[in-house]
């Protein structure tokens, strides 16, 4: 990897706009930017106090591209922990591309994806996982998302990591100092303070471990399936939901051939509604294909809301029966699966169908999505069957794939160190356990690291970050 070279890149979205940022970093910064910046004032950038802002133009030779304000930033007091200027000028696009062109031909090369970040953590201004939370706070669309990601970037998970990693590698260097002195039969490791550290790391990590169920879903929005009968109403419903036109709604059956999916935030959570095919017998191929994939969302969903038609099912005991048969085949094959059971267009029906309804359904309800009445019901419902506690008490949540599958293998680790404890095994064969979870604790925080990990994670960042 090439780190000492100068590199630059356009930090704001392409296209135009009112103002542009382009960015400078590496050891010639500052030289560059005075070769192509004219400060009003007759300054020099490199002259000039750390974390300061000028103003004056951008040139290539006689010629004036743009009257831009620049920042600069002096040493390692930086993002990137080097030297590093942020060009503001005017986002024409041509203007854009003019200053990036002349800070090429100048000595800078066209930054890679999150090339910034990464000489960030080369750097040691932050870690590995506070690098990789940089990228998910830029992706955060929702509350839950970005309060995920700025807890990651302040360092509340790895900061936990870290303090385990230290303790372990204490008392690992302590067993490998009685293997020097394994003559002399010393002890360095007080074998019960070792235990506890072993109980208490492997109570951390399954805690973590199981917390990647809830901030995954948390992070990418959780799933939600809207099924039922044909003509229900689910369309109406999923645009009552978003609020907006999304879905094709008509009276005629089948009408959804495919799942269409969009997500919206509801108190901060973003849930991602999912709708289904109707559920029926059809002879047409590609309303089967559809009915299909409805049964493979359900199998994906987090949530699943089982919509019906109030007017036909409390007129019909045939339908109630079908709609107990419904409940019953969900509820059996997802038995973990949150269902909520939905009566649709409860408008047309009276306050004695709504009883039959509730003495064959539990606890069923009831909205018109036509009306857009007792959806705020529904958005309540599915906000109280998210587990948010741990968010709102501002725990460590796991939502990286990567740290998830690390930690697994560290507990692996330490639960082999367990049993060698119990089995009475020697520090020499413990400490080989006790070695691949401190490898697997370093593969998070950034301590262990390789040229194509830091390519693969880096590759998802978006150039200029």
């Amino acid at each position: 990897m090439q780190l000492k070279d100068n590199i630059t890149a356009l930090a704001t979205p392409a296209g135009a706009g009112a103002i542009a940022v382009i960015r400078v970093s590496g050891p010639d910064a500052l030289e560059i930017g005075d070769a192509v910046f004219k400060p009003y004032g007759e300054k020099k950038l490199g002259n000039q106090p750390s974390h300061t802002l000028h103003l004056g133009q951008v040139h290539d030779g006689a010629r004036i591209i743009d009257e831009a304000l620049v920042s600069i930033f002096k040493g390692t007091r930086s993002y990137t922990g080097e030297p590093t200027l942020e060009i503001s000028c005017h986002g024409s696009p041509y203007i854009q591309q003019e200053i990036l062109q002349l800070l090429l031909r100048k000595g800078c090369r066209a930054a890679k994806a999150g090339e910034f970040t990464l000489r960030a953590f080369i750097n040691g201004k932050m870690d590995l996982s506070q690098a990789e939370a940089v990228a998910d706070l830029i992706a955060s669309d929702s509350k839950a998302s970005h309060q995920l990601a700025m807890q990651q970037m302040r360092g509340g998970f790895s900061n936990e990591i870290a303090r385990l990693r230290e303790e372990l590698l204490n008392f690992a260097s302590l067993i490998e100092l009685e293997l020097d002195f394994a003559e002399e039969d010393v002890e360095f490791a007080n074998p019960d303070q070792f235990q506890d550290l072993i109980t208490r790391i492997t109570r951390v990590l399954k805690r973590l471990i199981d917390s990647f169920a809830t901030g995954n879903v948390l992070k990418n929005g959780i799933p939600v399936a809207i099924v039922g009968e044909p003509n229900v109403g689910k369309s109406t419903l999923l645009n009552a939901l978003l609020n907006e036109e999304r879905a094709i709604v008509s009276d005629i059956a089948g009408t959804t051939r495919d799942t269409i999916e969009d997500e919206i935030s509801i108190g901060g959570i973003g849930f991602r509604f999912i709708d289904t095919a109707g559920i029926r017998e059809t002879e047409d191929v590609i309303e089967g294909l559809g009915i299909k994939k409805t049964f493979e969302k359900i199998k994906q969903a987090n949530l699943v809301i089982l919509l019906l038609d109030s007017e036909k099912a409390s007129h019909s005991m045939e339908r109630l029966n079908e709609i107990q048969v419904e409940v019953k085949k969900i509820k059996n094959k997802f038995p973990l699966k949150p269902l909520i059971v939905v009566a649709n267009k409860v408008d047309a029906i009276t306050a004695e169908d709504q009883e039959t309804l509730k003495a064959v359904i539990e606890s069923p309800l009831f909205l018109s999505a036509k009306a857009k009445t007792g959806v705020d019901e529904l958005t309540d419902k599915l906000l109280g069957l998210v587990n948010t506690g741990a968010l709102r008490n501002d725990e460590t949540i796991v939502t990286n794939s990567r740290h998830y599958d690390a930690l697994l293998k560290a507990l692996e680790e330490i639960e082999k160190v367990q049993a060698g404890i119990d089995a009475g095994l020697s520090g020499d064969l413990l400490a080989i356990d006790i070695r691949e979870a401190l490898y697997h604790f370093g593969e998070i925080t950034g301590q262990v690291t390789n040229d194509e990990l830091l390519g693969n994670i880096f590759a998802n960042f978006c150039i200029g970050k």
